[in-house]
């Protein structure tokens, strides 16, 4: 765990999927290890002092992302909505990065597959510090715990 109090994490993350989804088996090996990381390390704290342990659901509406931050009962604390706007571009980027990255696993030499990777992990941060610099007003959190939730919301925005 991220140096800390112990109640500044998460212990559950939700996605709040309204339809069953199937998606690609390396989709769901990315969610898999995602939630396993950050349930293992992340720093998240409420700024209006609501004590923790958390647990976060994520979902998204018509043009939003949804958040509920309940405590360990299950009680809501805190409720916000991000537009999605704010993450369109650099979500659909790499995803089409990411489908690039699994094709040149097949098909291309190694120094490809690495510069495509380098791509990703790119965008994937600058998703991250979106993600972290619009919650900053509500939510303390750690990069790397940004990180693993960007990987989720680029999940969700998976249909299939």
């Amino acid at each position: 765990m991220t140096a800390g109090r112990a109640d500044h994490r998460l212990v559950n993350v939700v996605l709040d999927e309204r339809i069953a989804v199937r998606r690609r088996p390396e989709v769901e090996r990315e969610r898999a290890v995602a939630i396993r990381d950050l349930l293992e390390e992340n720093h998240f704290a409420l700024k209006d002092g609501s004590e923790g342990p958390y647990i976060l659901r994520i979902g998204l509406g018509r043009a939003v992302l949804d958040w509920d931050v309940q405590n360990a009962e299950g009680f809501s604390l805190c409720r916000l909505s991000l537009p999605l706007g704010l993450f369109r571009t650099v979500v659909t980027d790499y995803l089409t990065l990411c489908e690039s990255y699994y094709g040149a696993l097949r098909d291309l030499p190694r120094s490809r597959i690495e510069a495509i990777d380098v791509g990703r992990r790119a965008l994937h941060e600058d998703g991250a510090r979106i993600l972290a610099d619009r919650l900053a007003a509500d939510i303390d959190l750690d990069f790397d715990t940004a990180r693993r939730l960007f990987t989720l919301i680029c999940v969700l925005h998976i249909r299939g």
